[in-house]
């Protein structure tokens, strides 16, 4: 398999605090890699070493190949597109006069390719428009613009949709959608908005306080995601003693409802229950979700 982005034990060290601690991902040609992560579980810092605003303290990468180490890094970085934290954008300008300067900041002397690149992130028709007048989901649209310009086959997404509302979620999902299928664009995006993010990746890697915990496809996942069975009772503390007893696999979502990792007997449950003065007042089955799926990962993590 050919990877645009290869990592091996990058680290991070901020004074006292290690940001990523031997960090080893592998982002595939053509893919969209989900890099999932709590806020403040490295996944920026990463991003940032990635494109060349900061330095690893340790560590080492690969970019198409080109070693981080290697001379032609930057030719390699040339290749990537990136909105990183917030769009690179003026807002006194329009999206058309943003776009102008950016090809001036990368020395593309041509601008016959601005319409076409407005209209594939849906901004073709906003004119004379200050940006300061465009709403959240047109700037981040526009962000993404900028960082098309020259044509990059790797663009690197920092939270894409954060704070966006559903609209602009669905807007971004699609633009990125587009750029994946029709571009062939390998995309990297960083999130913690998990349900979202589990509609466009076809590979993650989860990371969690500075390390990478797992990767794997989208199939991968799919497979990893067990069914479970959703209880809904009036009590999940009397729940989770009877499920000990039974040696039954279980989660405790939150006072009221748990998913059991097993096809128990209704009616013995029902009786252990009755028995502790607790009621099933719902039941049934119910599919993993990636948050939920990461939890557990994060989970087993924090207690190595």
């Amino acid at each position: 398999m050919d990877y645009v982005l290869k990592t091996n034990n990058i680290c991070k060290q901020y004074k006292k605090c290690k940001a990523l601690d031997g960090l080893t991902m592998n982002v595939p040609k053509g893919s969209v890699y989900g890099f999932v992560g709590r806020n403040g579980a490295g996944k920026t810092t990463l991003i940032r070493i990635v494109c060349g605003m900061q330095m690893p303290s340790d560590g080492d990468f690969e970019l198409y190949g080109n070693k981080y180490s290697d001379g032609n890094i930057n030719s390699s970085r040339r290749r990537i597109g990136s909105v990183v934290e917030t769009p690179s954008i003026y807002s006194d300008m329009t999206a058309e006069e943003n776009l102008r300067q950016q090809y001036q900041v990368l020395g593309l002397p041509d601008y016959s390719g601005i319409p076409e690149l407005l209209k594939l992130v849906g901004l073709g028709n906003t004119g004379s428009k200050k940006v300061r007048n465009f709403s959240l989901g047109m700037r981040q649209r526009l962000g993404i613009a900028v960082a098309l310009c020259g044509s990059p086959d790797f663009l690197v997404l920092d939270e894409p949709v954060n704070g966006l509302d559903p609209e602009g979620i669905v807007e971004i999902r699609e633009l990125i959608l587009k750029l994946n299928h029709e571009k062939k664009i390998t995309v990297l995006i960083s999130s913690h908005i998990l349900d979202e993010l589990s509609k466009l990746a076809t590979h993650y890697g989860f990371i969690n306080n500075g390390r990478m915990i797992r990767e794997m496809s989208a199939e991968e996942l799919d497979a990893s995601c067990r069914k479970c069975m959703r209880v809904t009772v009036t009590d999940t503390s009397v729940l989770s003693t009877v499920l000990d007893r039974m040696d039954t696999e279980y989660r405790i979502n939150d006072e009221k409802t748990a998913d059991i990792y097993a096809k128990p007997n209704i009616t013995q449950l029902s009786l252990a229950l009755a028995n502790e003065g607790c009621e099933i007042l719902n039941m049934e089955e119910h599919d993993e979700s990636l948050e939920s799926f990461y939890i557990s990962l994060v989970g087993g993590a924090d207690h190595v």
